[in-house]
């Protein structure tokens, strides 16, 4: 008699975002929660809690939205609704992005118009953009391990990270000049590297 080998289980699956719906409630979740700045909430939620993108998915589709003209947020939402629901799922994340944080900021604007004035308010946004520097940083760090599978190796990554710093916090080089050169080498000495 023949036994039959068992079947292996099938891997667990992997989680997405249910419908259009939920990715409009999810970025309009995380654009509220972004005052200074949403890529360390969209990192957090997106890769952490919701599992939708593993951390190197996120670090490479952060770095298509880098060079994509527009906001790298929308562009990083706009790719993952693409990619779930295709146009429907795309326009459900943008509209989540945009359209509630838009009215909380017409109120806020119009809030604004009438204090500008006053001393404790300039005070207080100026501490608020001490906390946004600090969001930030915080996400560039965490992404930092990633660096460690990529092909040019880690100790290139960083030589790379500080170079770009150094362009632009030091030199003043337009970003769009450093995306354009920089991102041109190391996307060509990457795929040299890779390329059988």
């Amino acid at each position: 008699m023949q036994t039959v080998p068992p079947i292996a289980a099938a891997p667990p699956a992997r989680p997405q975002p249910e419908s259009p719906r939920d990715l409009f409630v999810s970025f309009t979740f995380l654009a509220l929660q972004g005052f200074g700045g949403v890529l360390a909430i969209v990192q957090r939620e997106i890769v952490e809690r919701k599992r939708w993108l593993t951390p190197e998915e996120f670090l490479e589709d952060w770095a298509v939205a880098q060079v994509m003209p527009g906001p790298n947020v929308i562009n990083l939402a706009l790719m993952i609704g693409d990619r779930a629901f295709g146009l429907r799922g795309a326009m459900a994340a943008l509209a989540g992005m945009l359209s509630v944080p838009l009215c909380v900021i017409l109120v806020l604007a119009v809030l604004y118009a009438q204090f500008a004035g006053n001393p404790q308010v300039a005070a207080a946004l100026r501490g608020m953009g001490a906390v946004a520097g600090g969001l930030i940083a915080a996400t560039g760090i965490k992404l930092i391990p990633q660096l460690r599978k990529h092909p040019l190796g880690f100790g290139v990554c960083l030589a790379c990270m500080a170079a770009v710093f150094i362009a632009i916090a030091v030199f003043h080089v337009p970003l769009a000049w450093v995306l354009l050169l920089g991102g041109c080498v190391l996307c060509t000495w990457t795929w040299w590297r890779i390329a059988p």
